[in-house]
């Protein structure tokens, strides 16, 4: 009697169960365009990050900013331990170990304006400020990456401003007004961080750029934290812990999406975290949401879905052509 095919020596097994499902899953995700790819794992990446700075802004009221600052990424670099002893340190050097430190630099002074105005401004606020970073990040992927800026990508962004502006304009007076200001003025460096995140993912691995934010961005936090330090409760470094892990989380799906797609191509999506913000800082802290946030979010979840939906056609276009 003949062997079916399906069982024939040396023939692959189909996976079933749960590993089939999670693999079929994942081979569907593979076929998807780069840019719809890189849009979705820019998504996630905003979602876990607000989940992160609801807890890092609930530990911020508790303990000094600068301290916050740098357990986070401690704690982020003490989940990557285990990886690092099983492959060894000779594979997880870095190609140029100068980049590392340049992007760290960077992104660790955008951490310290960021933190000192955490624990005073809400979370949606928070939120909606870090939104003119895609701004410069755009600005910097067409001087330095050529990367092609379509109508649609300036108009998405351009929009999604507008929505932010609507949010944040009534907020800019009063005492809370220089927070908002020095929030803000952490975007360029963000900005500078993530454009070199883009040149590395050229010749890094994801793994490799992680451990490295964790290890520099340590480094540098470090003085400032030795200055208020206090001394965690159980309860505190319960939370730097889900932080660490958090934090890994969002910047590996970030850094993939940066990639396999253009990074001025993903940066619409980022305006969902107002959305997400909003929820969370409701449900966490309270905060209710202003009919000018809501205005502005819904601005802002418009103009997400149209370029979304613009980019998928304009990959689809060229091959129906052919």
């Amino acid at each position: 009697m003949a062997i079916p095919p399906e069982i024939a020596p040396g023939a692959e097994l189909p996976a079933t169960g749960l590993r089939g499902h999670w693999l079929r899953v994942g081979g569907r995700f593979e076929q998807l365009d780069p840019t719809v790819r890189g849009l979705i794992w820019s998504t996630a990446a905003g979602m876990i990050f607000v989940v992160l700075n609801a807890t890092m802004r609930a530990l911020a009221q508790q303990l000094d900013p600068f301290q916050t600052q740098f357990l986070r990424y401690l704690a982020g670099l003490v989940v990557l331990l285990p990886l690092l002893f099983r492959g060894g340190l000779t594979s997880w050097w870095p190609r140029h170990i100068g980049g590392q430190f340049g992007r760290g630099a960077l992104h660790a002074l955008g951490l310290t304006l960021w933190f000192i105005a955490l624990p005073q401004i809400p979370l949606a606020d928070m939120t909606a400020l870090g939104f003119t970073t895609p701004i410069f990040i755009m600005i910097g992927a067409m001087l330095f990456f050529r990367e092609p800026m379509r109508w649609e990508r300036w108009a998405a962004v351009g929009f999604g401003f507008v929505g932010v502006l609507i949010v944040v304009a009534p907020k800019m007076t009063g005492d809370g007004g220089i927070y908002n200001l020095v929030m803000l003025s952490s975007a360029p460096l963000f900005a500078a961080s993530f454009l070199v995140t883009k040149a590395l993912t050229r010749y890094e691995r994801t793994g490799v750029i992680l451990l490295w934010q964790g290890i520099t961005v340590s480094l540098f936090s470090l003085p400032l934290a030795l200055l208020h330090w206090q001394q965690p409760s159980a309860a505190q470094w319960l939370g730097f812990a889900v932080c660490g892990l958090l934090g890994n989380s969002a910047h590996y799906c970030l850094t993939q999406s940066y990639r396999i797609a253009d990074i001025s191509s993903t940066q619409s999506v980022k305006f969902l975290d107002l959305v997400w913000a909003t929820l969370i800082g409701w449900l966490a802290f309270g905060d209710s949401p202003s009919q000018a946030t809501l205005i502005g979010g819904s601005v802002i979840c418009a103009a997400t879905l149209w370029v979304a939906r613009r980019e998928r056609r304009s990959r689809i276009k060229p091959e129906t052509l052919v």
